[in-house]
């Protein structure tokens, strides 16, 4: 009997420990190279992975299609704003990333006389969904990429754009995305990050899904991007401008 308490006792302490501390057990048993966290106890709105002290949101599927074409859109964020306020060239080339039914893709296309919008999303039914655009809308430079979640999917210095709108909080592998992204982008390429701000309460969208600048500038100066510029034009989100850097120059 005494040899059994003196084995459930020390039991009962590492369980308690693990449950006033869920990251515990798992930070023990993970590589110490990693840089993601998981945490038995997290947000309802979260997938219980941290990435540099952010939990990252839940993705909204194809079945959200609908809210994404939402005729409220161009009030409430301003996308049209979003697009002119990325300076685009006509023989640009643009991965919209996160694309989505392709609501932003298909308003820079027609910019893009020479150019190209590649709609990347991990999606087959959003890819679907732009394609049956295309032929609606009569837009012929905007190709569907079908992205992995831990890559774009694009050739190297192949893009001189990256945007992402309202999409980079839900990437479940952030780190290896951007990495794919740099690694995609043309020397002197940009990326746009458009996100709702994390720092007012009083916009009314859920916390997982505002992001901050300060984190956003920490995650993207992980991958190596340096940040340029923050519009704040915008009514509820930042625009984030990171250039990758020139090494020819």
């Amino acid at each position: 009997m005494s040899k059994f308490i003196h084995f459930i006792v020390p039991l009962v302490a590492i369980l308690s420990c693990s449950l006033l501390n869920p990251t515990l057990t798992v930070q023990a048993a993970s590589s110490s190279t990693t840089v993601y966290e998981q945490r038995i106890i997290h947000s309802p709105d979260g997938i219980g992975k941290y990435y540099m002290g952010r939990e990252i949101a839940k993705v909204m599927g194809y079945t959200g299609a609908g809210w994404l074409e939402r005729s409220s859109r161009e009030r409430e964020e301003l996308p049209s704003k979003v697009v002119s306020l990325l300076n685009l060239k006509p023989n640009d080339v643009v991965a919209d990333i996160g694309a989505g039914t392709g609501y932003l893709s298909f308003r820079i296309a027609p910019l893009l006389t020479t150019g190209k919008v590649l709609a990347v999303d991990v999606q087959p039914e959003m890819l679907e969904i732009i394609e049956l655009f295309k032929k609606e809308k009569n837009i012929t430079n905007v190709e569907p990429v079908l992205a992995t979640f831990t890559d774009p999917n694009l050739p190297s210095e192949s893009i001189d754009l990256a945007l992402m709108v309202d999409a980079y909080h839900e990437l479940e592998y952030p780190q290896e995305v951007m990495q794919g992204i740099v690694k995609a982008l043309k020397p002197g390429g940009k990326v746009v990050l458009v996100e709702y701000r994390g720092e007012n309460p009083f916009i009314m969208i859920k916390g997982l899904h505002k992001m901050t600048q300060k984190q956003v500038r920490k995650e993207m100066q992980a991958v190596g991007l340096v940040w340029r510029e923050t519009k704040n034009s915008l009514p509820q989100q930042h625009l984030i401008v990171f250039e990758k850097p020139n090494t020819n120059s």
